[in-house]
């Protein structure tokens, strides 16, 4: 089963987070990856920009609404992605919770429901090809 982890915390500029716990951060996040990748369970990884370079896009009545910056206006913010592909959710949690940051925002984790691989539209469950 493919699961995503979305990382939600503060931007470091938002949270004043000094120099030393910006090279915690990195060093904690690249040691959580490589054991991902060892692990063989992991799909993707992405850290965001700043939701200050954000675009949000929309269509509403056939007319292309282009809005800078985040659509939803919070504190926490999505700042990165794991994608994993592990038997289940427990072993999604389990791997959720050696998350860094997990340690000081939170990490939501959510299923994939259909995934494009190979040419086509699958469900992540059966592996059969979808619409």
């Amino acid at each position: 089963m493919q699961y995503s982890l979305l990382v939600m915390s503060q931007e470091a500029g938002d949270a004043e987070v000094d120099e030393e716990a910006l090279e915690w951060g990195r060093k904690a996040f690249d040691a959580y990856a490589k054991s991902l990748d060892a692990a063989g369970v992991l799909m993707s990884a992405d850290i965001l920009q700043e939701v200050a370079v954000a675009t949000t896009i929309s269509v509403r009545d056939g007319e292309l609404k282009v809005q800078d910056g985040p659509f939803a206006d919070t504190k926490e913010r999505l700042n990165g992605t794991f994608v994993l592909e592990v038997p289940d959710l427990d072993a999604a949690i389990s791997w959720a919770r050696q998350c860094p940051a997990a340690l000081y925002g939170a990490v939501e984790i959510r299923p994939s429901a259909i995934i494009f691989r190979d040419g086509q539209w699958q469900s992540p469950v059966s592996d059969t090809a979808q619409a």
